[in-house]
């Protein structure tokens, strides 16, 4: 999925099923997600908080927020891209992510990016 914000932010998601990691029999589901960001506007782009908001299939939402991502905190100079995979664990074989990203544009404005609701699914649960 991708997404261009009026910043010229784009954000694009993957998701991976990790199944050696899982226990499907303890209810724990565990998904590796690799997110892309894209800085198509013309100022340079700090990235400095992340807050996710994780669904599962039962409605129980966790929301996570930090500093960074991955222990980084990336400056996307116009056409440069960050790249990072992290993980969530889940209790039920389907769920949602969506977010935001905190950024800084070069002249200290802070704005949001907002990151699209992707889908986390165990393979063939979903048609």
């Amino acid at each position: 999925m991708e997404e261009i914000d009026q910043h010229g932010i784009v954000i694009q998601t993957q998701v991976n099923y990790l199944p050696e990691q899982s226990d499907e029999s303890g209810d724990r589901f565990v998904f590796s997600y690799t997110i892309s960001i894209t800085n198509l506007g013309h100022t340079s782009a700090k990235l400095l908080s992340r807050h996710w908001i994780i669904t599962d299939a039962l409605n129980h939402v966790q929301e996570v927020r930090g500093q960074g991502v991955v222990g980084e905190q990336p400056l996307l100079k116009p056409s440069q891209s960050f790249e990072y995979t992290s993980g969530t664990v889940l209790t039920t074989q389907v769920g949602t992510m969506r977010g935001s990203y905190q950024m800084q544009d070069e002249n200290g404005r802070q704005f949001d990016v907002e990151i699209p609701q992707f889908v986390l699914s165990v393979p063939r649960v979903l048609h």
